[in-house]
């Protein structure tokens, strides 16, 4: 009989032991994927027909594009998205040859924000759009209406956009262009 408790006492001490904390190895950091949206307004466009709705650069405007690949050319770029306008795209086109990045076309009013960030995920895009098209773009991505429309002589504003984890931020720059007129 004196068996009984003594395997009662054995079993007690396995059961403890075997629920004694095992060290394990530190969690790995997780380094959080930063996505960067780099977003400018088309350069300065011919107004010389005010009933062309869809007008090409002037020559400030090309020389501007052109000012625009040089402030780029030292930025890794992923995806270049433009608006399917003359004037759009002939602002991105200097970046895109110098990257050799093929120009992928937006419409924003369908555009699916979520979407677009989970395709970009952990890239950096520049985004070509236009005084309105722009900073709705940005407050877009932010999640936040702290932008309104560009004045139409504004040309030369860069929105950057980070996104890491579940941080966003936002900075405007504004490029001077001395670009013969």
């Amino acid at each position: 009989m004196k068996i009984f408790p003594n395997l009662f006492l054995g079993i007690c001490l396995l059961t403890l032991w075997g629920c004694k904390d095992t060290p394990t190895e530190p969690a790995a950091e997780v380094t959080p994927v930063v996505s960067t949206y780099y977003l400018i307004r088309h350069a300065e466009k011919d107004r010389s027909d005010p009933e062309n709705k869809d007008p090409e650069l002037n020559q400030r405007g090309l020389g501007r594009a052109m000012h625009w690949a040089e402030i780029f050319q030292d930025i890794p770029l992923d995806a270049i998205y433009s608006t399917d306008y003359a004037r759009t795209t002939m602002t991105a086109a200097p970046v895109a040859v110098k990257k050799d990045i093929t120009v992928t076309y937006y419409d924003p009013d369908i555009l699916g924000i979520e979407s677009f960030k989970a395709e970009n995920l952990g890239n950096n895009v520049l985004m070509v759009g236009h005084s309105n098209t722009t900073p709705e773009m940005v407050n877009r991505l932010i999640g936040e209406d702290r932008y309104s429309g560009m004045d139409d002589t504004d040309n030369g504003s860069l929105f950057i956009v980070t996104m890491m984890g579940s941080e966003t931020s936002v900075v405007r720059l504004h490029f001077n262009c001395n670009c013969p007129e």
